[in-house]
């Protein structure tokens, strides 16, 4: 019998300090500034403030990112550009530092760390720390057959437990989040489409690697297949990421929970980490207040899910390739939203106008004695 509640997940999870939020913004009306003149920037500042418990706010001085790799069964009906089975050749090439996300770590100086949850291949082809929490060899295909057994499941989730732990304990302050997949969007529009009540047209998206009409018809169809089987357990989340999700699905979610309980603020990169937070914010409604959206991928499942959780994305610049390199690209715009909301000098406060001597002003002529010169009177007689 399992052990794991993840009704605790409600009770651990605090939304951002909501006063010190009130002494950020109040922080901002009194800058040199005016209050809107930097947009967003504004707002981001003030959800770091609110996140760090901290005005003003601290800088984003060690941000990581943290990749969960996986392969999936379904990618086998050629439901994406890439071969079944190859997600290993994209972990090759990040730790190798060749794929976008490399070039970007490079040159922002982000450390990147690669989780394999479980990629179909040999796991001594990579380092250890890549493959030491991984679950299993590849996901089921989940049009007929579950992606995990239950217990599996669990493993999973608590690997993404104890990854966030690791990250808090090593002092990482922000968390760039993303994927490294074959069949991941397939998976995702399962789960966005099951959470979201919506059919599987309006879900399915044409990938990283765009696909073409008839491999997307694949897609459309094994999506509407899968949901079939994700309906009947949409109440118990775990049993909805064994039955449609996967390894690394799995892990991602229990990671972005930790992170919440942690108070470790996540920017979340494409569609696989926006379904990961959607079965998230199920579990516990207040973590997505700890998650940012980075930027619209152009997957309507993505859209879809981060309309559901009310998260609007910072960039719009067509990025697909995954691997969380779009949600890199936002973290300079996270830090400049903090540089502003430390740094921009105040408006100096008004000084009152200075008062007549006596403090009241003069309202008539004195004698020379002080007394007030009376006035005539004329009397009648």
């Amino acid at each position: 019998m399992s052990s794991l509640n993840l009704d605790d997940f409600t009770d651990l999870i605090e939304r951002p300090d909501g006063g010190v939020r009130r002494d950020a913004e109040a922080r901002r009306e009194r800058r040199i500034v005016p209050p809107g003149a930097l947009g967003r920037l504004d707002e981001l500042g003030e959800w770091l403030a609110a996140a760090q418990g901290a005005v003003p706010v601290r800088p984003v001085a060690r941000p990581r990112v943290v990749l969960f790799a996986g392969d999936h069964g379904i990618a086998g009906l050629g439901v994406s550009a890439r071969p079944a089975g190859s997600a290993g050749e994209l972990v090759r090439e990040i730790v190798e530092g060749g794929r976008p996300v490399g070039v970007l770590a490079r040159r922002l100086d982000v450390p990147v760390r690669v989780v394999d949850m479980a990629l179909d291949c040999e796991p001594d082809v990579f380092p250890q720390d890549v493959t030491r929490h991984r679950v299993r060899r590849g996901s089921g295909r989940i049009d007929i057959e579950d992606a995990l057994t239950p217990e599996e499941a669990e493993a999973a989730f608590l690997a993404g437990v104890a990854i966030a732990d690791e990250e808090a304990d090593s002092g990482t302050d922000l968390v760039v989040l993303g994927d490294v997949s074959v069949g991941g969007t397939t998976v995702a529009g399962v789960l966005v489409a099951a959470l979201c009540g919506t059919d599987a047209s309006v879900v399915t998206g044409r990938g990283g690697e765009a696909i073409d009409d008839l491999a997307w018809m694949r897609k459309c169809a094994a999506i509407r297949d899968a949901l079939r089987r994700a309906r009947p357990v949409l109440g118990e989340q775990l049993r909805l990421l064994a039955a449609v999700g996967g390894a690394d699905f799995a892990a991602m979610t229990g990671f972005l929970l930790q992170c919440a309980v942690r108070k470790v603020p996540v920017v979340l990169d494409g569609v696989v980490a926006a379904a990961c937070a959607l079965v998230g914010q199920r579990i516990a409604f207040r973590a997505p207040d700890w998650w940012l959206a980075a930027h619209r991928s152009g997957e309507p499942g993505q859209a879809k899910a981060l309309d559901r959780m009310a998260l609007e994305p910072l960039l719009d610049q067509g990025v697909r390739v995954g691997e969380g390199a779009g949600a890199l690209l936002a973290l300079p715009l996270v830090q400049a939203a903090a540089a502003l909301a430390a740094e921009l000098g105040e408006r100096p406060e008004e000084k009152p106008e200075p008062e007549t001597a006596g403090g009241e002003p003069e309202t008539g002529t004195e004698t020379a004695g002080g007394e007030p010169e009376a006035r005539a009177e004329t009397e009648t007689e």
